[in-house]
């Protein structure tokens, strides 16, 4: 996350100078603290939350998931990765040999038989351990919602404290679609029987990443 945060003091015309260093442990500070916040809500409502400084260490984890909650090419036990900035200069035949039963052509049939959907997220909410997710293009929702598991990928950056600081970032004319996830699927009955994963994933797993930019 440091070489994110001195590109950042770059664009807002600090110098590395004490007062930049300093800019920039704040903010490495504030980011890690509102982490931590984030973790605490978003695993009091059933997410999993995990954190990784870089890429490739992401991408590491997401291919070991994969395997170890068997993923197959065969029907119900596909993998579908929706189009996203993290995809940009990954190698997916490599990815897709390491991880037999993954694909990234998302339709409403794979969707339905797959057991893992990654897709990326907008926005963290230390309110409510809630992700925020334009959901505008309907792949987005296909494997968001079909998959039983569901895999948000995230820049830790992107971490806000409620929805009015989201709000101002949003452009309604852009995102006509926006979705707020709040841990796995769950449904309840007259009588208040819960039930978990009814209408949506059973499982919500969220992966921060310290240097990612560009998520939507």
């Amino acid at each position: 996350m440091w070489s994110y945060h001195l590109r950042a003091a770059r664009e807002q015309n600090l110098s590395l100078s004490l007062s930049g260093l300093i800019w920039i442990h704040t903010r490495y500070k504030e980011v890690n603290d509102m982490y931590e916040l984030f973790k605490t809500k978003a695993e009091a409502v059933g997410a999993e939350v995990h954190r990784f400084k870089t890429k490739a260490d992401a991408l590491d984890f997401i291919v070991s998931f994969l395997k170890d909650e068997g993923v197959s090419d065969a029907p119900k036990g596909y993998a579908l990765w929706a189009e996203g900035p993290f995809l940009d200069g990954v190698d997916r035949t490599s990815l897709q040999a390491k991880a037999p039963g993954l694909k990234f052509q998302v339709t409403r049939e794979l969707a339905a038989d797959s057991l893992v959907g990654i897709s990326e997220a907008g926005y963290a909410l230390t309110d409510t351990g809630s992700l925020v997710t334009d959901q505008t293009a309907i792949v987005q929702r296909l494997v968001s919602t079909l998959p039983v598991i569901h895999v948000a990928i995230i820049g830790t950056d992107r971490i806000l404290d409620g929805k009015p600081a989201v709000f101002a970032k949003i452009n309604p004319s852009n995102s006509r679609y926006i979705a707020f996830i709040t841990g796995p699927s769950r449904t309840a009955d007259i009588e208040r029987v819960l039930t978990i994963g009814v209408h949506g994933p059973k499982r919500l797993v969220i992966v921060f990443v310290d240097d990612l930019e560009g998520a939507n």
